[in-house]
């Protein structure tokens, strides 16, 4: 019998891609005891815009926002009739990231899911900036992050990509409970950078296989590629990967896509969700 209770913020500007995350959470978590947080900003970006606001129309935008998550509520609990899930909502006044922060930490969140891009469509190749700045700025929970438009798969197959120079402990219980959920197969691949690995690597590699022995796990070796990030988004293909896992922490693959310059993110372009680990 299931015990454990999730709860899953899902942060929202009401735009189709947010409605689309918030659809492919409800399905992961199926089976699941959950509090989903439909979490909402009213903070205006524009500075120039927040100089002459007034008070009157801040409590404007703020009753026109809780109206928009009373409805919102509404109409997930219709769409999703399911017993085991209860929704609650969250307005802040702060940006997005910060709003993301302080609710982390207030609910006790398991997990963040969220869209690639917003209302304004902006995605910057690779997550709208909104994505790109929370990812930077939570460092104790992992973030889901659904394509935009994608349709729900069991994640059957999970690729983790590492290098193998860190040892990874309990920073991974994020990737052993999203394996859980659907018995998922992990496919740890390695670009091989160097013509062989190092002690260090090696043992690493041993202490992951070890961390891993409950799972069904393989390995996998690729080659070197001019961007490791084309090397992956092939692999995704060519074994029909559902999700992809990694790690964030200093000089990580993932740190490195996100601290690009724009152009250079388009060779990294998953079309299947991402979950981001917290070091």
């Amino acid at each position: 019998m299931k015990t454990k209770a999730f709860h899953i913020l899902l942060p929202t500007d009401f735009s189709d891609n947010a409605w689309n995350a918030i659809v492919y959470a409800l399905k992961l978590y199926v089976d699941e005891f959950c509090t989903f947080y439909f979490l909402h900003s009213t903070y205006i970006t524009n500075p120039v815009s927040r100089t002459y606001i007034t008070s009157h129309y801040i409590d404007k935008l703020k009753e026109q926002a809780l109206k928009e998550l009373a409805e919102l509520k509404a109409q997930t609990e219709i769409a999703n009739a399911n017993a085991n899930h209860d929704f609650k909502t969250l307005l802040f006044e702060e940006e997005l990231m910060d709003a993301v922060h302080e609710a982390v930490k207030q609910n006790a969140i398991d997990i963040v899911v969220m869209g690639t891009k917003g209302a304004t469509g902006s995605i910057d190749y690779l997550f709208g900036s909104n994505t790109v700045k929370v990812v930077k700025k939570i460092k104790n929970c992992p973030i889901l992050i659904v394509p935009d438009e994608h349709d729900f798969v069991a994640p059957k197959q999970i690729a983790f990509p590492t290098d193998y120079n860190r040892f990874y402990n309990d920073e991974l219980r994020p990737l052993k409970s999203m394996a859980d959920l659907f018995n998922s197969k992990i496919r740890v691949v390695h670009i091989n950078t160097e013509k062989e690995l190092s002690d260090i690597q090696k043992y690493n590699m041993t202490m992951l296989e070890n961390y891993l022995a409950d799972y069904e796990c393989s390995f996998h070796w690729l080659p070197d590629y001019t961007k490791k990030a084309e090397a992956i988004t092939t692999f995704i293909e060519e074994l029909n990967i559902e999700m992809l896992a990694m790690v964030k922490y200093r000089h990580s693959l993932l740190e490195t896509i996100i601290n690009e310059p724009v152009i250079k993110k388009l060779a990294f372009h998953p079309k299947v969700p991402v979950l981001v680990i917290p070091e």
